[in-house]
Protein backbone atom coordinates (compact mmCIF):
# COMPACT_ATOMS: atom_id res chain seq x y z
CA UNK A 1 0.00 0.00 0.00
CA UNK A 2 1.53 3.71 -1.20
CA UNK A 3 1.52 5.89 1.96
CA UNK A 4 -1.30 7.87 0.33
CA UNK A 5 -3.41 4.53 -0.45
CA UNK A 6 -3.43 5.42 -3.91
CA UNK A 7 -3.14 2.92 -6.80
CA UNK A 8 0.23 1.95 -8.25
CA UNK A 9 -0.87 4.01 -11.26
CA UNK A 10 -3.33 6.53 -10.25
CA UNK A 11 -2.06 10.31 -10.20
CA UNK A 12 -3.02 12.67 -7.43
CA UNK A 13 -5.98 14.48 -7.64
CA UNK A 14 -4.88 17.00 -10.98
CA UNK A 15 -6.60 20.26 -11.13
CA UNK A 16 -5.34 23.20 -13.47
CA UNK A 17 -7.25 26.51 -12.78
CA UNK A 18 -5.92 28.86 -15.77
CA UNK A 19 -6.31 32.34 -15.79
CA UNK A 20 -6.09 33.22 -12.00
CA UNK A 21 -3.94 35.75 -11.94
CA UNK A 22 -4.98 39.17 -12.95
CA UNK A 23 -2.08 40.63 -14.64
CA UNK A 24 -0.36 38.01 -16.59
CA UNK A 25 -1.04 37.19 -20.46
CA UNK A 26 -2.10 33.64 -19.29
CA UNK A 27 -1.42 32.21 -16.12
CA UNK A 28 -2.85 28.64 -14.58
CA UNK A 29 -2.16 27.35 -11.03
CA UNK A 30 -1.53 23.90 -11.51
CA UNK A 31 -2.40 21.30 -7.96
CA UNK A 32 -0.75 17.97 -7.89
CA UNK A 33 -2.41 16.55 -4.65
CA UNK A 34 -0.04 19.14 -2.45
CA UNK A 35 2.09 20.25 -4.39
CA UNK A 36 0.55 24.16 -5.58
CA UNK A 37 2.75 25.86 -8.70
CA UNK A 38 1.58 29.46 -10.15
CA UNK A 39 2.78 29.17 -13.37
CA UNK A 40 2.65 32.98 -15.71
CA UNK A 41 3.29 33.92 -18.91
CA UNK A 42 4.17 37.50 -19.26
CA UNK A 43 4.53 38.69 -23.10
CA UNK A 44 7.74 40.98 -23.98
CA UNK A 45 7.53 43.03 -27.79
CA UNK A 46 11.46 41.86 -27.59
CA UNK A 47 13.82 38.81 -27.84
CA UNK A 48 17.41 38.01 -26.56
CA UNK A 49 20.18 40.03 -28.23
CA UNK A 50 21.07 37.35 -30.24
CA UNK A 51 18.03 36.60 -32.06
CA UNK A 52 17.20 40.33 -32.88
CA UNK A 53 16.57 40.31 -36.59
CA UNK A 54 16.16 36.28 -37.15
CA UNK A 55 12.18 37.23 -36.88
CA UNK A 56 12.06 34.17 -34.59
CA UNK A 57 10.44 34.48 -31.28
CA UNK A 58 11.79 33.06 -27.70
CA UNK A 59 10.17 30.93 -24.54
CA UNK A 60 11.99 31.46 -21.78
CA UNK A 61 11.12 30.18 -17.88
CA UNK A 62 12.23 30.94 -14.46
CA UNK A 63 11.19 28.53 -11.15
CA UNK A 64 11.37 29.37 -7.62
CA UNK A 65 9.91 27.86 -4.38
CA UNK A 66 8.18 29.90 -1.35
CA UNK A 67 10.23 30.15 1.70
CA UNK A 68 7.31 28.43 2.91
CA UNK A 69 6.33 26.37 0.17
CA UNK A 70 8.01 23.41 2.70
CA UNK A 71 7.79 22.24 6.21
CA UNK A 72 10.24 24.38 7.16
CA UNK A 73 10.98 28.02 5.79
CA UNK A 74 13.87 27.85 3.45
CA UNK A 75 16.01 30.84 2.68
CA UNK A 76 15.02 32.79 -0.68
CA UNK A 77 17.86 32.85 -3.18
CA UNK A 78 17.88 36.16 -4.19
CA UNK A 79 18.84 36.75 -0.46
CA UNK A 80 20.96 34.31 -0.54
CA UNK A 81 22.53 36.43 -3.69
CA UNK A 82 22.75 32.96 -6.14
CA UNK A 83 20.67 30.57 -7.62
CA UNK A 84 21.22 26.93 -7.14
CA UNK A 85 21.85 24.14 -9.38
CA UNK A 86 18.62 22.78 -8.72
CA UNK A 87 17.14 25.65 -9.95
CA UNK A 88 18.66 26.84 -12.57
CA UNK A 89 18.24 22.97 -14.02
CA UNK A 90 14.53 23.39 -13.57
CA UNK A 91 14.20 26.37 -15.11
CA UNK A 92 16.13 25.25 -18.04
CA UNK A 93 13.53 22.26 -18.23
CA UNK A 94 10.35 24.11 -18.28
CA UNK A 95 11.60 26.47 -21.32
CA UNK A 96 13.00 23.37 -23.39
CA UNK A 97 9.89 21.84 -22.72
CA UNK A 98 7.62 24.77 -23.91
CA UNK A 99 10.19 25.54 -26.83
CA UNK A 100 10.29 21.79 -28.13
CA UNK A 101 6.55 22.29 -28.89
CA UNK A 102 6.18 25.51 -29.99
CA UNK A 103 6.91 27.20 -34.16
CA UNK A 104 8.79 29.85 -32.77
CA UNK A 105 8.76 31.26 -36.38
CA UNK A 106 4.89 32.12 -36.15
CA UNK A 107 5.73 34.35 -32.80
CA UNK A 108 7.74 36.99 -35.18
CA UNK A 109 10.26 38.57 -32.78
CA UNK A 110 7.90 38.05 -29.28
CA UNK A 111 9.67 36.85 -26.14
CA UNK A 112 7.63 35.27 -23.57
CA UNK A 113 8.43 34.53 -20.20
CA UNK A 114 7.60 31.50 -18.20
CA UNK A 115 7.54 32.20 -13.95
CA UNK A 116 6.88 29.14 -11.62
CA UNK A 117 6.48 30.14 -8.48
CA UNK A 118 5.80 26.86 -6.10
CA UNK A 119 3.42 27.86 -2.70
CA UNK A 120 3.17 24.66 -1.53
CA UNK A 121 5.53 21.29 -2.31
CA UNK A 122 5.05 17.72 -2.15
CA UNK A 123 6.89 15.95 -4.70
CA UNK A 124 7.34 16.66 -8.34
CA UNK A 125 7.37 20.56 -8.74
CA UNK A 126 9.08 20.35 -12.00
CA UNK A 127 6.77 18.17 -13.19
CA UNK A 128 3.60 20.64 -11.81
CA UNK A 129 5.30 23.83 -13.64
CA UNK A 130 5.98 21.76 -16.83
CA UNK A 131 2.25 20.90 -17.23
CA UNK A 132 0.68 23.93 -15.62
CA UNK A 133 3.00 26.23 -18.05
CA UNK A 134 1.93 24.49 -20.94
CA UNK A 135 -1.64 25.75 -20.00
CA UNK A 136 -0.44 29.41 -18.73
CA UNK A 137 1.16 29.64 -22.53
CA UNK A 138 -1.66 28.65 -24.29
CA UNK A 139 -3.77 31.18 -22.92
CA UNK A 140 -0.98 34.15 -23.74
CA UNK A 141 -0.79 32.83 -26.98
CA UNK A 142 -4.95 33.02 -27.31
CA UNK A 143 -4.67 36.51 -26.04
CA UNK A 144 -2.01 37.54 -28.73
CA UNK A 145 -3.69 35.98 -31.16
CA UNK A 146 -6.73 37.70 -30.19
CA UNK A 147 -5.29 41.09 -30.12
CA UNK A 148 -4.12 40.28 -33.98
CA UNK A 149 -0.52 39.90 -32.87
CA UNK A 150 -0.09 36.17 -34.05
CA UNK A 151 -2.22 34.65 -36.91
CA UNK A 152 -2.66 31.13 -34.86
CA UNK A 153 -1.46 30.01 -31.71
CA UNK A 154 1.71 28.53 -32.61
CA UNK A 155 1.96 25.38 -30.58
CA UNK A 156 2.78 22.12 -32.70
CA UNK A 157 1.72 19.72 -30.21
CA UNK A 158 1.00 19.53 -26.49
CA UNK A 159 3.35 18.95 -23.31
CA UNK A 160 3.18 17.16 -20.29
CA UNK A 161 5.73 15.78 -17.04
CA UNK A 162 5.05 13.32 -14.56
CA UNK A 163 7.55 11.66 -12.12
CA UNK A 164 7.59 8.02 -11.23
CA UNK A 165 9.58 5.75 -8.73
CA UNK A 166 10.60 2.71 -7.26
CA UNK A 167 8.97 2.84 -3.66
CA UNK A 168 9.37 -0.05 -1.49
CA UNK A 169 10.34 -2.48 -4.83
CA UNK A 170 7.17 -1.39 -6.84
CA UNK A 171 7.29 0.79 -9.12
CA UNK A 172 4.39 3.41 -8.87
CA UNK A 173 2.98 6.97 -10.30
CA UNK A 174 2.88 10.49 -9.26
CA UNK A 175 5.40 10.41 -6.41
CA UNK A 176 4.54 12.94 -3.70
CA UNK A 177 7.22 13.74 -0.55
CA UNK A 178 6.32 10.60 1.51
CA UNK A 179 7.20 8.49 -1.34
CA UNK A 180 9.77 10.64 -3.10
CA UNK A 181 12.26 10.73 -0.59
CA UNK A 182 12.24 7.29 0.64
CA UNK A 183 12.45 5.97 -3.33
CA UNK A 184 14.90 3.64 -4.28
CA UNK A 185 14.33 5.12 -7.56
CA UNK A 186 12.93 8.61 -8.77
CA UNK A 187 12.50 9.64 -12.43
CA UNK A 188 11.06 12.26 -13.93
CA UNK A 189 9.54 12.27 -18.03
CA UNK A 190 8.21 14.72 -20.39
CA UNK A 191 6.58 13.44 -23.16
CA UNK A 192 4.86 15.11 -26.06
CA UNK A 193 1.06 14.57 -27.00
CA UNK A 194 2.68 12.58 -30.13
CA UNK A 195 4.47 10.47 -27.92
CA UNK A 196 7.47 12.88 -28.16
CA UNK A 197 10.24 12.23 -25.41
CA UNK A 198 11.75 15.42 -24.37
CA UNK A 199 13.65 14.28 -21.76
CA UNK A 200 13.82 11.58 -18.56
CA UNK A 201 15.59 12.33 -15.64
CA UNK A 202 16.29 8.79 -13.69
CA UNK A 203 18.25 8.61 -10.78
CA UNK A 204 18.63 5.40 -8.25
CA UNK A 205 18.92 6.40 -4.62
CA UNK A 206 19.53 2.85 -3.25
CA UNK A 207 20.45 0.25 -5.22
CA UNK A 208 20.87 0.73 -9.15
CA UNK A 209 17.45 -0.48 -10.61
CA UNK A 210 16.65 -2.62 -13.76
CA UNK A 211 16.28 -2.42 -17.75
CA UNK A 212 12.65 -4.26 -16.77
CA UNK A 213 11.59 -1.86 -13.65
CA UNK A 214 12.39 1.38 -16.40
CA UNK A 215 10.51 -0.45 -18.43
CA UNK A 216 7.82 -0.29 -15.56
CA UNK A 217 8.48 2.77 -15.03
CA UNK A 218 8.03 4.22 -18.46
CA UNK A 219 4.74 2.55 -18.91
CA UNK A 220 3.39 4.71 -16.04
CA UNK A 221 4.45 7.85 -17.61
CA UNK A 222 3.07 6.97 -20.52
CA UNK A 223 -0.19 6.42 -18.84
CA UNK A 224 0.02 9.50 -16.24
CA UNK A 225 0.63 12.17 -18.91
CA UNK A 226 -1.97 10.86 -21.05
CA UNK A 227 -4.05 11.97 -18.27
CA UNK A 228 -2.41 15.16 -18.16
CA UNK A 229 -2.74 16.06 -21.59
CA UNK A 230 -6.43 15.34 -21.22
CA UNK A 231 -6.96 17.38 -17.94
CA UNK A 232 -5.19 20.38 -20.08
CA UNK A 233 -7.28 19.68 -23.11
CA UNK A 234 -10.42 20.32 -21.11
CA UNK A 235 -9.52 23.22 -18.83
CA UNK A 236 -8.52 25.01 -22.43
CA UNK A 237 -11.55 23.70 -24.45
CA UNK A 238 -9.22 22.04 -27.15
Amino acid sequence: MRPSGRAADQLRDIRLEPDVSKHAEGSCLARFGDTHVLCTASVEDKVPGWMRGSGRGWITAEYGMLPRSTGTRTEREATRGRQSGRTQEIQRLIGRSLRAVTDLTQLGEIQVRIDCDVIQADGGTRTAAITGSFVALHRAFARLQKLGLIKAIPFVDQVAGVSCGIHRDNAVLDLDYAEDSTAEADANFVFTGRGGIVEIQGTAEAAPFTEAQFGDLMRLARKGVGELLAHQRRVLGI
